[in-house]
């Protein structure tokens, strides 16, 4: 059981991280150079369009005051409005538009990695220097080794162009239309109880998840290999094989727990670099999710987005590394000490 005070501190500790963040996300706007009303505007925008943003940003103001309304806008959640990706939208309805569809991917991208990474590491370590610990080593290094904009368009052309198995962008066929309720196309299909729309779904993510798997995938078995090795060869291992208690039970029972604990950490870690990797991920397989929207914006200069978007992966990020270290203390208690 997580004890509060353990939570609380916990909780505390975010809002520094929070703060530092906001406060680069701020300086975005004012080391960018030129005069950043007419960076977003444009350089062929109107003189009335660009003193509107002037206007709407505050920029006429010290820069300390337009740090304090930032940063109270910023608790509010309110980032503004778009100046060229979709101009006159709130930031904050565009980020709940889509940033659902990231999510889905990284947490396909994560439970791919873990349902196959995870087994395959206990496997190895289990089967230590045996074919079957070499074959899963060489797999695991060739896995971390591939990124993702070259093995996204590798499998492109080989399930999509060459065998037509599957589809090469989106996430759902044009022929289907289903009412957004979640924003995960998975459970909206299941929603509206068209099982059509659900298996046209599934096939259009599978490649964009195994892409996000695929790391995901070789880094936790590498990582798990090495856990459960050094836990195997632990006293409390050997105590219990020679009380006569069988090598699968010991490893589950004793071995995996233990294991497990310095893997929560990579988890943790490589789930916002799942986030980060949606960026590529959406961009190659052309869906339309927080990711694309961060280049986008980039590209036409819409500052609002941009610190919109940044913060809430920041958001994210930390409220993962939350979990993570609340799954810690679950699995030793002896962290809340």
């Amino acid at each position: 059981m997580v004890s509060k005070r353990f939570v609380l501190k916990r909780l505390l500790m975010l809002f520094p991280v929070l703060f530092g963040v906001a406060t680069v996300v701020f300086a975005i706007l004012h080391l960018s150079p030129g005069d950043p009303a007419v960076v977003i505007a444009g350089e062929r925008a109107s003189q009335e369009f660009v003193n509107q943003i002037r206007s709407d940003l505050g920029l006429d103001d010290p820069l300390w005051q337009q740090y304090i309304r930032f940063l109270g806008e910023v608790a509010t959640f309110d980032f503004g409005q778009s100046y060229q990706v979709n101009r006159g939208t709130a930031v904050s309805q565009i980020l709940v538009d889509r940033l659902p569809i990231t999510i889905e991917l990284a947490l396909l991208g994560q439970f791919a990695g873990l349902l196959f990474g995870l087994p395959l590491g206990i496997l190895s370590a289990v089967k230590q220097d045996t074919w079957t610990d070499h074959l899963t080593r060489i797999g695991a290094l060739s896995g971390i080794s591939i990124p993702i904009y070259w093995s996204g368009p590798l499998l492109i052309l080989l399930f999509a162009q060459f065998l037509g198995l599957l589809p090469t962008s989106g996430r759902i066929g044009s022929e289907y239309f289903v009412e957004p309720v979640t924003g995960l196309i998975l459970v909206d299909t299941l929603l509206a109880g068209n099982l059509a729309a659900f298996q046209s779904a599934v096939i259009h993510l599978l490649l964009p998840v195994v892409v996000l798997g695929i790391y995901q995938m070789a880094l936790l078995s590498r990582m798990m290999r090495s856990s459960m090795v050094e836990v195997i060869r632990q006293d409390y291992m050997r105590t219990a094989r020679a009380k006569g208690q069988g090598s699968k039970i010991t490893v589950m029972k004793h071995g995996l727990r233990n294991a497990f604990i310095p893997v929560i950490t990579v988890i943790g870690i490589q789930f916002g670099s799942l986030l980060g990797g949606a960026v590529l991920t959406e961009t190659v397989f052309e869906i339309n999710g927080i990711g694309t929207l961060l280049v986008d914006a980039i590209n036409r200069s819409d500052y609002p987005v941009v610190q919109g978007t940044v913060l809430v992966f920041a958001v994210l990020y930390t409220l993962v590394n939350l979990g993570v270290d609340l799954t810690y203390s679950v699995l030793d208690p002896r962290i809340e000490q």
